[in-house]
């Protein structure tokens, strides 16, 4: 089973993750922006910016994911925003003609908390330039990112991520991980 908490930057995304890890601890995190940032470290980065628009980096994700599951067999959780509906679908295609279910949690956040949190956290300490950088990526992208909550997949548990605490939060996820697990039990 992979748990995909998706959602603007500043949604609240890793939190959640980190929370569910905690009650989860055989589970495995797996953050695709590692793979992003190892291959712009050797390809040439995509006129955006953005490494989600490598078709590799969208092929190596739902590989990697994968491959974990193989080899571990254990929940994944994977925090990553992933709002372009082409590029999701691709992945989350990959990843369900191997067999693997996914459950896709959307953090609903309102663009006026988003941009607050954006501009409240510290992304690269020590860095400023890259600190604005990101954080001026991040506010490019709340509209768009906002916008992503109306063409959501069927099946998607979204949450208002502004109204509960990552403990709650957690709750909700974990009881519709219950829900959607194999017999037996996903965890």
């Amino acid at each position: 089973m992979i748990v995909w908490i998706n959602g603007a930057f500043g949604g609240g995304k890793t939190t959640l993750a980190d929370e569910l890890h905690r009650r989860l601890p055989d589970a495995i995190p797996f953050d695709p922006e590692y793979v992003g940032y190892i291959l712009t470290r050797w390809v040439p980065r995509p006129d955006s910016g953005d490494f989600q628009d490598l078709p590799l980096w969208r092929k190596l994700t739902a590989e990697f994911a994968l491959g974990l599951l193989a080899e571990y067999g254990q929940t994944l959780i994977v925090p990553m925003t992933l709002v372009n509906r082409r590029y999701r679908d691709e992945i989350f295609g990959l990843i369900g003609q191997a067999g693997e279910t996914i459950l896709h949690v959307f953090l609903d956040v309102p663009a006026s908390e988003l941009r607050r949190r954006i501009d409240a956290q510290v992304i690269h300490d020590g860095d400023p330039g890259r600190d604005a950088e990101t954080r001026a990526f991040r506010h490019r992208n709340v509209d768009r990112c906002v916008a992503a909550r109306d063409s959501l997949p069927p099946g998607t548990l979204i949450l208002p991520g502004d109204r509960h605490t990552p403990a709650e939060l957690a709750d909700l996820v974990l009881t519709a991980l219950d829900s959607t697990a194999p017999q037996g039990g996903a965890r």
